[in-house]
C-alpha cells in the first residue's frame, strides 16, 4: 500500500512553518523523521528531547568542522576565561551563534551572536570538541541588522534574534531544519525526491502580537541590567512581574508589555503592574527559596467571541493558596476592561514552578473563553492546550 504523510516542523510559537511531505520510496525513514519533527523548539518549555536535539545539532556542526581544520588548528582548544576574536557564521538551535576563532577552524557557540558579526568573546564552558562564550564587545555588526522593536530584547530570553531581519530569521530556521533532516533524519538531499520531502518555509503574515497565550512570573527578586545594579532596591521595589531572566530561575525581568501577546492582553498586564505592589493590598510574590508568598504566575489568554469576532480575554492568577479576598482589588480593576470575560484562580500548593493548579476557581465571569477555527467554536479553559499562534494554526488545519 502506498504511504503518504505530512510532517510540519515548527519554530517557536509557530512564528514560521516548514512543510515537509513524506512520500515513497522512504517508508522506513518515516518513524525516525517524525521523531525529529516532534523535537522542534517550544517557546516555553524545555525537556530531555530538546536537549538531545540541541546536542545532536551541535555535534553535527563540530563534526563537519573537524574535516575542514588544518593539522595546525586541530589541537587548538581555548582555556576557560580566555578572550577570543570570533566571527559568527550561522545560527544553531535556540538561536545560538555558531562562530569560529579567527585564524583557526575551532567552533564556538555564543548566545546573541548573529551571522556576519565579528566580536570579542570570553570562554565560559568547554564541551567536548567546542566551547561556549559570552559576548564582551562587538567589533563589526552582523548582516541584516535592524533595531529590535522591544525595549526588553537585549535582556529577555524569549526573543534572542529580534534584531535580525525577519527574512534572515526565515533563512536561518529553514537551513537548520534542512541540516537536521539530512544529518539526523538521514535523508539524502542528492535524490530528486528530497524536494518533495522538504518544502519551503511558510512565513507568518504578522511578526508580533501573534500569541494567544502568555505566562508571566511574580518574583521576589527583580533582575536588573548591569548599569542599574548599583541602585538600591528597597521594599516592594524588589518585586517583579514579568519573564525569568536567562539563566536565573529566581530572578524576574519586570516587563510592562510584551510584543508577542495581543494589545488587550498588554492592557491587562499594565493594569496589574500599576497596582499589585501597593502595600495596602498586602500582596506578596512567591519566593522560590523560602517557599513563602502568595502570587506565583499570571496567565493571559486571548480568544474571539463566537458571535462578534471581537477579542475576549481570560486572566488566570496562579497562587500558593486560596485567598480570594487578597485578589479582590485586582479583580475589580481588571474586570472593568471590556475584553476581560473571565478571571480564574489556580491554586498550586507545591514548591514547584508549574502554572497548573491542583484547584481552580472562577473569580469573575465565565470559566472558559471561545475561539473559532474552520467553522467550529472551541471552549478554552485555563489549563487546556490550544495552538498559541492563531494565524499559523489556520494554515496547519488547511494542510492537505
Amino acid at each position: 500500500m502506498a504511504m503518504a504523510a505530512a510532517i510540519v516542523a515548527t519554530m517557536p510559537a509557530l512564528k514560521y512553518l516548514i512543510r515537509i511531505t513524506f512520500t515513497p520510496p522512504f517508508p522506513r525513514k518515516l518513524q525516525k523523521f517524525h521523531s525529529l519533527a516532534s523535537l522542534s523548539p517550544n517557546f516555553t518549555q524545555e525537556g530531555p528531547q530538546q536537549q538531545r536535539l540541541e546536542q545532536e545539532q551541535q555535534n553535527q556542526l563540530t563534526n563537519n568542522n573537524t574535516t575542514s581544520r588544518s593539522s595546525s588548528s586541530t589541537s587548538y582548544f581555548p582555556k576557560r576565561g580566555q578572550t577570543l576574536e570570533l566571527v559568527c557564521e550561522s545560527l544553531a538551535f535556540k538561536g545560538k551563534g555558531v562562530c569560529k576563532v579567527a585564524g583557526t577552524g575551532f567552533v564556538v557557540m555564543c548566545d546573541r551572536a548573529l551571522p556576519g558579526e565579528r566580536f570579542i568573546g570570553r570562554v565560559t564552558r568547554r564541551k567536548g570538541s567546542y566551547a561556549e562564550v559570552t559576548k564582551v564587545e562587538t567589533i563589526t555588526p552582523h548582516w541584516d541588522l535592524i533595531d529590535a522593536p522591544c525595549e526588553y530584547a537585549p535582556y529577555c530570553g524569549g526573543c534572542k534574534t529580534q534584531n535580525l531581519s525577519y527574512e534572515s530569521q526565515l533563512r536561518a530556521k529553514e537551513q537548520q531544519v534542512r541540516e537536521l533532516t539530512i544529518h539526523v533524519g538521514k535523508f539524502s538531499d542528492k535524490v530528486p525526491e528530497f524536494c518533495s520531502i522538504m518544502k519551503p518555509i511558510v512565513p507568518c503574515v504578522i511578526q508580533f502580537h501573534y500569541r494567544n497565550k502568555m505566562e508571566f512570573s511574580f518574583g521576589s527578586k527583580k533582575w536588573l541590567p548591569k548599569e542599574l545594579l548599583g541602585e538600591e532596591q528597597v521594599g516592594n521595589e524588589k518585586y517583579a512581574l514579568g519573564l525569568h531572566a536567562p539563566g536565573f530561575f529566581d530572578k524576574v525581568l519586570n516587563v510592562d508589555k510584551c510584543l508577542l501577546q495581543s494589545e488587550p492582553a498588554n492592557t491587562v498586564l499594565a493594569a496589574i503592574q500599576d497596582c499589585w505592589r501597593d502595600s495596602q493590598f498586602s500582596l506578596t510574590p512567591y519566593d522560590v527559596h523560602s517557599h513563602t508568598g502568595f502570587l506565583k504566575h499570571l496567565m493571559l489568554r486571548t480568544g474571539r467571541n463566537a458571535e462578534t469576532g471581537l477579542p475576549e480575554l481570560m486572566v488566570n492568577f496562579v497562587t500558593s493558596s486560596y485567598k480570594p479576598e487578597l485578589l479582590k482589588p485586582l479583580v475589580e480593576k481588571i474586570s472593568a476592561i471590556p475584553e476581560v470575560v473571565s478571571i480564574m484562580n489556580n491554586v498550586n500548593t507545591s514548591v514547584g514552578n508549574t502554572s497548573v493548579g491542583e484547584e481552580e476557581y472562577t473569580l469573575y465571569g465565565k470559566s472558559t473563553i471561545t475561539e473559532i477555527l474552520r467553522g467550529l467554536t472551541f471552549q478554552i479553559s485555563a489549563n487546556s492546550f490550544f495552538q498559541t499562534n492563531t494565524h499559523q494554526r489556520g494554515w496547519l488545519t488547511n494542510c492537505p
